[in-house]
């Protein structure tokens, strides 16, 4: 179904990569597209500020490539920075035996690679998709001794992230809060990481837009990054 115009009353929750900008193989090469800047603080401005970037990217990751002038929120939702702030120079880190670990299961599956970002530890098999099954087992497996962690399927990647880390719980504890108490929130993501975030949106009474295929709790879709520009620049017109 036909994603519905933005409108001014909403509180607006974007995911990054996959929906802001195409996923990449190299997520240090991912950033907004050119204008993406200007268009995502007009739509704040539109908002009265209630619009997040809410990512799995490592918060400090997140601000260096999101206007400072927006709320973001990296760690899956576990760090938010409001608008003029700056994200905090150092986060806890993930266990060194957990990261010991991962570490030595992926050097059994060669084009596997680890991106550590804060407590969170994202696995990368996007050049060996074939690895999802033994590299799931393996994980699953090893995160029963580490029963603060859970792990996190998403697009040619899964995560070992704290259980607290969570954007479902990011989206309810924001809209607690000024500018977005009283708006009905929508949530906008490509993944199964933003699944949790999409349920939370449609519990305070919103809405969910799904980007890309594949099942979903969001009553509406987009085809691709590209037509969720086209949505927001139809929303400032």
């Amino acid at each position: 179904m036909t994603a519905p115009l933005l409108d001014p009353s909403a509180a607006l929750f974007l995911d990054f990569d996959g929906t802001m900008a195409p996923l990449q193989s190299d997520p240090d090469t991912v950033f907004l597209p050119e204008g993406g800047a200007e268009i995502l603080l007009r739509t704040a401005e539109n908002l009265h500020g209630a619009l997040v970037i809410l990512s799995g990217r490592d918060i400090r990751d997140l601000a260096s490539r999101i206007p400072d002038g927006l709320w973001r929120a990296g760690g899956h939702g576990a760090y938010v920075c409001p608008p003029g702030h700056a994200p905090p120079g150092e986060l806890p880190e993930a266990p060194e035996n957990l990261v010991a670990e991962i570490s030595a299961l992926i050097e059994e599956i060669p084009g596997v690679r680890m991106e550590s970002k804060g407590p969170v530890l994202a696995v990368h098999y996007r050049e060996i998709p074939e690895a999802a099954g033994p590299l799931e087992a393996g994980l699953t497996t090893l995160l029963e001794a580490f029963p603060e962690y859970t792990l996190q399927s998403g697009k040619m990647v899964m995560e070992a992230r704290p259980a607290s880390a969570h954007k479902g719980k990011c989206v309810r504890e924001l809209m607690k809060q000024a500018p977005f108490s009283g708006r009905a929130p929508i949530m906008v993501g490509d993944d199964t990481t933003d699944e949790d975030a999409m349920r939370a949106s449609l519990d305070f009474g919103g809405t969910a837009i799904k980007v890309g295929a594949g099942a979903t709790a969001a009553p509406y879709r987009l085809a691709d990054p590209a037509a969720v520009w086209d949505w927001l620049k139809r929303g400032l017109t």
